[in-house]
């Protein structure tokens, strides 16, 4: 079964501080979902692109590299190019910080192409309570680590959440890899 492809120690703890302020220096927006509905049902996360952010070249090439191994000895997808930004989540405990269970493809016509999605857990495991992100690609639900550094990539059409910040704040980052539309 395609469930759940993770590298616990992608980044170490100083690559992943870094990358917390470089993108605390960039203006951030208010998520938006499908439609551009602000739905704080929902979602509700600041995000910061890194495409607009000098200086993160390094971790796109790394992310890269991690797509295309988990590609190789799991999924065996198309896949094609990284036609997104990679984003950065900002879920604080002040704002009730989470994303309900949803799918990466659907919307739009980049996400429509989108095969696997790679999430980088950016915090510290002890910056923030709650906030885990939580995978359902059968009848169980998965939880993906919360160590810092740590890849967790799967199939964007598999459903999973970010379960809300009780206290503290938890950045990750989600990058997409793009294909042919699935048949």
């Amino acid at each position: 079964m395609l469930s759940l492809f993770a590298v616990p120690d992608a980044f170490t703890k100083s690559e992943c501080e870094l990358i917390i302020t470089k993108i605390s220096e960039a203006p951030t927006d208010e998520a938006f979902l499908v439609g551009q509905n602000r739905d704080h049902n929902l979602r509700k996360s600041e995000l910061v692109w890194t495409d607009e952010v000098a200086g993160m070249e390094w971790v796109m090439e790394r992310l890269i590299d991690l797509v295309r191994r988990s590609n190789r000895d799991q999924f065996e997808f198309d896949l094609r190019e990284f036609a997104e930004s990679p984003q950065v989540a900002i879920y604080k405990s002040s704002e009730s910080g989470h994303f309900s269970w949803h799918s990466d493809i659907g919307g739009g016509p980049a996400s429509k192409r989108r095969k696997l999605t790679l999430v980088l857990q950016l915090s510290d495991a002890e910056a923030y309570e709650g906030g885990n992100l939580e995978i359902m690609p059968g009848a169980q639900i998965l939880s993906a680590s919360r160590a810092q550094g740590g890849v967790s990539i799967f199939p964007s059409f598999t459903l999973h959440q970010v379960t809300p910040v009780k206290s503290g704040t938890r950045h990750s980052m989600t990058v997409w890899a793009h294909g042919p539309a699935f048949r």
